[in-house]
């Protein structure tokens, strides 16, 4: 199995095509690697690589305005694929989808966050949702 770790150049491209002045959270669902696999070899568990790539990308995060609406420890994947199991999930807020290009496209976080992520993720899933009006109703 190969994971998800980076986006497809071709979903980005969709993503960018999306409007960019309006409210955006994205769902993400993160496998992380037993053990972080950094080009020097460092002996760190995937779970901390994470941890440092969440130090090292919150500053960023938090200067586009970008929030953690929700988080979580999956148990169990009820229905669904019982290959895909999670570690962590959350869903991240952001004001516009274009803080959230901000972000991506931010020198510091291009290198020296994302090299901890890629090192500490096996499979992820990253899916942009445009934020609804809660409602007592399932519809």
């Amino acid at each position: 199995m190969t994971g998800h770790i980076d986006p497809a150049r071709e979903a980005f491209a969709l993503f960018k095509d999306l409007p960019r002045d309006e409210p955006i959270q994205m769902l993400n669902l993160l496998r992380l690697r037993e053990k972080a696999v950094y080009p020097d070899g460092r002996d760190v568990s995937g779970f901390e690589a994470y941890k440092t790539y969440g130090q090292t990308s919150g500053p960023i995060f938090k200067r586009v305005g970008g929030t953690i609406v929700w988080r979580g420890a999956p148990q169990l994947t009820l229905i669904g694929p019982s290959d895909e199991s999670w570690h962590l999930s959350f869903v991240a807020a952001y004001p516009n989808a274009a803080a959230f290009l901000e972000m991506v496209t931010d020198p510091v976080y291009q290198g020296e966050a994302v090299p901890h992520r890629q090192a500490a993720v096996l499979d992820s899933r990253l899916v942009r949702h445009k934020p609804l009006d809660l409602i007592s109703e399932f519809s």
